[in-house]
């Protein structure tokens, strides 16, 4: 359960397989960041339309039906085991979980749909990487001129955000990041720590952290180094892997020069 704790966010971490019975996700419709839920009793269906990656599979307390899928998985060809005691365990060790419910409704495909401004800056590839990395790894990315944004999330089926007068939006002195990290109860010690640096480059308060302006002096030099915005995205989505690792493992780890001189033998 620890190794998998540390994968998850990273763009290297396993398909995360949910498959609790609709009972016991009815019963307590959060999920392991990242994960996708799937009926265990059709995984011959969609066992081969998983992305690919090793598969970490997740029942109610990681027995039968967790057993079962990963087996079947390994089957049909597929790396895959359980997750040690389940769902039940990682909530007792007091991991990260995802409120489902906040989810919006998916497309035909399975995925989210969501839809903002062209031409993003800060927040509007901020909100893409936590959702892909934590909420939903294959959402959809819609850029639209500002003029049309909502009359194509009405048309589309997608939800906007980081625009006036919606959910997924600033509240006050918070950005649109902070929302989704409150909205989704996603918390980490990495992600509150990020959400200072996001919250000052996207509103102008590079007090904040010092940080802050070099996502800032990054996410402009983006903007000016790709004139699509999906492929901004996922040069952005490599950025802020770099700073939630940073975030995590090394804000305590200097770099200096010169460097200390190697002790030579006696």
């Amino acid at each position: 359960m620890s190794q998998l704790a540390r994968l998850v966010g990273l763009p290297d971490s396993p398909v995360i397989l949910d498959v609790r019975t609709e009972e016991d996700f009815a019963a307590d419709p959060r999920l392991i960041p990242g994960s996708r839920w799937r009926d265990w009793r059709r995984a011959e269906d969609w066992a081969g339309g998983l992305p690919p990656g090793s598969v970490v599979v997740s029942c109610q307390r990681g027995l039968k039906l967790s057993q079962g899928v990963a087996a079947w998985l390994r089957h049909v060809g597929r790396a895959a085991e359980t997750l040690e005691g389940g769902f039940a365990a990682w909530e007792a060790a007091g991991l990260p979980l995802v409120d489902s419910t906040a989810l919006p409704a998916r497309d035909a495909a399975g995925r989210t749909v969501w839809v903002t401004r062209a031409r993003p800056k800060v927040d509007r590839i901020a909100c893409p990487w936590l959702i892909r990395r934590f909420l939903d790894p294959d959402a959809v990315f819609l850029f639209v001129a500002a003029s049309e944004l909502m009359a194509v999330a009405e048309r589309f089926g997608a939800t906007p955000f980081d625009v006036e007068g919606v959910r997924w939006s600033h509240e006050g002195p918070l950005c649109t990041f902070d929302t989704m990290l409150a909205g989704f109860g996603l918390r980490s010690p990495a992600l509150t720590r990020l959400a200072t640096i996001v919250r000052g480059a996207d509103t102008a308060r590079l007090d904040l952290a010092p940080e802050c302006a070099g996502l800032l002096a990054a996410s402009l030099g983006l903007s000016r180094m790709h004139q699509d915005d999906l492929a901004q995205l996922e040069a952005g989505m490599a950025l802020y892997d770099a700073f939630h690792r940073w975030c995590r493992d090394a804000t305590e780890e200097t770099h200096d020069w010169p460097a200390p001189a190697a002790k030579v033998p006696a």
